[in-house]
């Protein structure tokens, strides 16, 4: 079987989904996201307020090619990896692309502890929320099989991954 990679917007489930999968077929989960602040010491904010979006897009673009060379894993990437067709034409080659898709009030419902995400730095998250899941829709519909995640457990959205993938037990 090809890699698994999940693809989705912020708080749609690809990290908790991502374990699930892992457990299930007792493959690696590796998140592009964890795997840049490992590789460069610094958090995702740091990276946004100190070198920019365009930086960081270029550093995860390097660590998407890196991580693609493996098999047989899961790989959870950032929300906004699509926006880079080099990202998806790597991905794809060796793997299956999955986008999970969340309402906004439920990605909202989600993030809204979380103060490690830049791109919700905002007055009105929720309408930044809508404002870029507008700006990526076409870019998430390139995916292989897209599925919602709204009130489903992650096991039930892995479950359902590896149904529409043809995995058996």
């Amino acid at each position: 079987m090809r890699n698994i990679v999940l693809t989705g917007f912020m708080g749609t489930g690809k990290t908790e989904v991502g374990r699930e999968l892992s457990h299930i077929l007792g493959w690696s989960m590796i998140d592009v996201d964890e795997e840049i602040v490992k590789a460069r010491k610094m958090t995702i904010n740091e990276i946004f307020g100190k070198l920019g979006e365009a930086a960081f897009r270029d550093i995860e673009t390097e660590m998407i090619k890196k991580i693609s060379e493996r098999r047989n894993v899961i790989i959870s990437t950032g929300g906004g990896a699509v926006l880079r067709q080099e990202n998806m034409d790597v991905l794809r080659q060796k793997g299956v692309i999955v986008c999970l898709r969340a309402e906004a009030g439920t990605i909202l419902r989600r993030t809204s502890s979380d103060n490690e995400r830049p791109l919700l730095q905002t007055g009105d998250p929720l309408a930044r929320i809508k404002e870029l899941l507008e700006i990526r829709r076409p870019f998430y519909e390139g995916a292989d099989i897209i599925l919602d995640t709204d009130e489903k457990s992650p096991l039930h959205v892995a479950e359902e991954i590896l149904e529409r993938i043809g995995w058996k037990r």
